[in-house]
């Protein structure tokens, strides 16, 4: 498989092709970085991730989540058919580790993918892009209980340990710490080329398909953007988190 590096730089950085057209092309755009977070809530049956990037509809792409199984993340060189099938084997009772090895046994370019996963038990794994380029550095992960963390083409370390903080920090609902999560990465500097789109996608046991979804496809400050969608959004998976802890974050820009 060709890395076709030259033409992600036009998509993200030019912004020359329509955005439909960036996203449905799935085999000729194939390096999605970014910066997410999975994470659930056994206790209420929840599960979810949120994303950002400098990738147009990057929530579109890149987190997969459902009801009562999990939630799964592919990025950098990311492979969107992984998703369902990742979740399909969290279903059948597959640890996270194994599915991983099942992906990226036979792939010649797994060394530049980057995975993230959580059951509903709070299982986690991680696998990091560890031949991605320099452009793509700095990459990193972080797991704790019930969620986590993953970042390439990052500002530095604190986007990751600011994402894990903002999670365990936020009291409130899984998608107010999910929220929380993603604006702190971002406010620490999140993805270096800049701030496009951004994503969160929630599943809950006993609701068909997506409980909430939300996208910014396309903004100058993408998940600030998503933040003020979500907290204007009517939707029980909401909490306590709101405009106050939002402006406190804000301050740390």
């Amino acid at each position: 498989m060709q890395m076709r590096y030259w033409i992600m730089i036009t998509v993200v950085i030019g912004g020359l092709l329509p955005l439909e057209q960036g996203v449905a092309q799935e085999g000729r755009f194939k390096i999605t970085a970014t910066f997410s977070i999975v994470g659930v809530d056994p206790e209420t049956g929840e599960c979810g991730a949120a994303v950002a990037s400098k990738y147009p509809a990057v929530g579109k792409v890149v987190p997969y989540v459902r009801a009562g199984v999990g939630a799964f993340c592919t990025q950098h060189h990311h492979v969107p058919k992984w998703g369902e099938p990742a979740l399909d084997m969290l279903a059948a009772g597959k640890r996270p580790e194994e599915i991983f090895l099942k992906l990226l046994r036979d792939d010649p370019d797994a060394e530049l993918r980057q995975l993230g996963i959580i059951d509903m038990k709070g299982r986690t794994a991680v696998h990091n892009p560890t031949q991605a380029p320099q452009r793509s550095r700095y990459w990193g992960a972080m797991t704790g209980r019930h969620y986590a963390c993953q970042g390439n083409t990052l500002t530095g370390r604190q986007v990751v340990t600011e994402m894990a903080a903002g999670f365990e920090s936020t009291k409130g609902s899984l998608a107010d710490r999910l929220m929380a999560a993603l604006v702190a990465g971002d406010r620490a500097g999140g993805d270096h080329r800049g701030r496009l789109a951004a994503g969160v996608r929630i599943a809950k046991t006993g609701v068909e398909g997506d409980w909430l979804q939300l996208h910014v496809d396309r903004g100058d400050d993408a998940v600030i953007d998503l933040a003020q969608k979500y907290l204007q959004t009517e939707h029980p998976a909401k909490g306590v988190w709101g405009r106050e802890k939002l402006a406190e974050l804000l301050k740390k820009k």
